[in-house]
């Protein structure tokens, strides 16, 4: 699966997160790093909207910002998320397509938890008219 990443810092745990997804197969695109959290989200955006990678990650301080900027773009759905519960439920509910994270308290555990549940959860048909209705 080809991932969108992208970063405004480079941390210990963006770097585990990379090195993470590549072990379990998975091409990583480093969309930015080190660079404005608002590029770094509409980058990692624009890559899963124009359909260059399946999914997206992003991590700032709080994970806010890289979240709203990445929802800025039309057929983003970013969902900041704390565990895998979180990111099971933006995965099923919302058909969330870019996983947004907080790299302050953030563990590297917790993050593998969510990411292999985001990328492995389906969303519910159910639910498709709901998010479907966001664009």
């Amino acid at each position: 699966m080809r991932i969108a990443f992208g970063t405004d810092e480079s941390t210990d745990l963006t770097r585990h997160l990379r090195e993470w997804l590549t072990e379990r197969g998975h091409e990583v695109d480093v969309v930015g790093e080190g660079i404005a959290w608002p590029d770094v989200g509409e980058g990692v955006g624009r890559a899963v909207a124009a359909g260059r990678a399946e999914f997206g990650v992003v991590c700032c301080w709080t994970g806010t910002g890289v979240s709203i900027a990445a929802n800025k773009v039309p057929g983003v759905r970013a969902a900041l998320c704390t565990d895998r519960d979180t990111a099971a439920g933006a995965r099923r509910w919302n058909d969330a397509n870019v996983l947004a994270l907080g790299l302050r308290l953030t563990s590297a555990v917790v993050a593998e938890e969510m990411l292999e549940t985001f990328l492995t959860t389906a969303p519910e048909e159910s639910e498709a008219p709901n998010y479907r209705r966001l664009g």
